[in-house]
């Protein structure tokens, strides 16, 4: 399936792979580690602001990853146009992906206030119902600033530079933590807001965020930058590349949306087995989000890598990054499986000091490990065929996979078995499969076909 690697290949492209992955790997975590912080500081207050703030976690995610995983699609389009070696078409595409942003933002900032109109119509049980509300309502007004944001993480990164990135997403998480305290407990005149307050302090924190990292694009004498400034001669929105723009990224987004709805739908599915089922989960799931923050960053580091050798139409390179792309995906899922086995007593009870919430979440961690290869394996393979700028296909795999086959029958293993909250890690194994497998044959037609049109 994959072009023969000689040792020298493969330790080149892991460096080239390592010097890209590791600062998008530190950014995933602290973006991930925003809802870690949430639910550990939720949690302190009491399981039920926990689970509520799991609630209003489970419908507010997707949506933030729908948008940015439209906009994500600014970095194939120009590690595309580095491949080509026309710097000259950066500036352009990044300020059609700034119009797109705006748009997307103000869309996203409606929706996520009118989110609780649909609480109750889930299921969600009512003493939980208003601390999710506050709590949407509050992280609602960073979803402008998590569009933009988007964007010009993708311009830093296609262009090879992720650090700034990462330094700017360490002072967000380190500014998260005093934010959520002044929130939670009322500090200097706040509202006393209980877990709900976490909806606040994200919000400030991702409007901290991309005000940095637009500071720091605008002002950088960096030459990657310099010799692609895109706030010079800002252009107005073309409708041309702003479809361009869509017709790659709204398959991204919604495929990211699938999955990651698939995940966050897991305690509205679970929260009418009450509230110490809904916080377990909620534990559970935190840790393996932040086990998940690995193989998707060597993912996005693929999606870089293969995009430049996409534009290139070098199909040797290309072959071979993606055979060690998924080599190291294979070797990483292995050491998260044995790591979690080791540490599941320290990693249930960082997060709260109930011990039956605790020993419930040690119990889900167990079916955690046996998803990370298959969870690996395919958001791997689909951060290779982004950069192949084939989005489409992916796009209905993962609707197939999560919502039409691992969704319904969460639902049905929770809800109408004796199987409890494990019901739908059962669920979560099974469309993981399914997805590494469609992914993979997808990734093997793709191969053949590129063969036959570059030979």
């Amino acid at each position: 399936m994959f072009f023969p690697l000689s040792f020298v290949d493969f330790k080149s492209y892991s460096l080239r792979l390592g010097i890209l992955a590791l600062p998008i790997l530190i950014t995933q975590f602290c973006q991930a580690a925003l809802g870690v912080v949430d639910a550990i500081m939720a949690g302190q207050v009491s399981a039920l602001d926990l689970a509520a703030v799991a609630v209003g976690s489970g419908i507010w995610l997707p949506l933030f990853l729908l948008a940015t995983g439209i906009l994500i699609a600014t970095t194939p389009l120009i590690g595309e146009a580095i491949g080509q070696n026309q710097l000259d078409k950066v500036p352009h595409i990044t300020q059609q992906s700034l119009w797109t942003a705006g748009v997307i933002g103000i869309l996203g900032f409606i929706i996520v206030n009118l989110a609780p109109n649909v609480l109750a119509l889930m299921g969600v049980p009512e003493n939980i119902q208003p601390i999710a509300t506050q709590y949407l309502h509050g992280v609602s007004f960073g979803f402008p600033a998590i569009a933009v944001y988007a964007v010009l993480r993708s311009y830093c990164e296609a262009l090879g530079r992720p650090e700034p990135v990462t330094v700017i997403s360490i002072i967000g998480l380190l500014a998260d933590i005093p934010l959520n305290y002044i929130f939670i407990h009322g500090l200097f005149g706040m509202p006393e807001m209980g877990g709900a307050g976490c909806g606040v302090a994200t919000a400030i924190v991702l409007w901290i965020n991309v005000l940095l990292l637009a500071v720091y694009t605008s002002l950088t004498k960096r030459h990657q930058f310099a010799s692609t400034r895109f706030f010079y001669a800002f252009a107005s929105p073309n409708r041309a590349q702003i479809k361009k723009l869509l017709k790659l990224g709204i398959p991204i987004g919604v495929s990211i949306f699938f999955e990651a709805s698939l995940f966050s739908l897991g305690a509205l599915v679970i929260s009418p087995l009450g509230e110490l089922a809904t916080a377990s989960h909620q534990v559970a799931l935190s840790v393996t989000s932040q086990l998940f923050m690995i193989p998707i960053s060597v993912a996005m580091a693929l999606t870089i890598m293969v995009s430049n050798r996409f534009g290139e139409k070098n199909l040797m390179a290309l072959r071979q990054v993606q055979a060690t792309g998924l080599i190291w995906t294979v070797l990483i899922a292995m050491a998260c499986m044995i790591g979690v086995w080791l540490f599941r007593p320290q990693l249930a009870a960082a997060f709260t000091d109930n011990p039956v919430v605790r020993a419930q979440a040690m119990h889900l961690l167990i079916f955690a490990l046996a998803y990370q290869l298959f969870d690996g394996w395919q958001v791997n393979v689909a951060g290779i065929l982004r950069g192949m700028q084939d989005t489409t296909i992916p796009m209905w795999v993962t609707l197939f996979c999560y919502w039409i086959v691992a969704l319904p029958l969460g639902i049905y293993l929770v809800r109408f078995t004796d199987l409890g909250a494990q019901g739908f890690w059962m669920a979560l194994i099974t469309g993981l499969f399914l997805s590494s497998i469609l992914l993979t044959i997808r990734l093997r037609y793709q191969q053949k076909r590129l063969l036959a049109r570059w030979g």
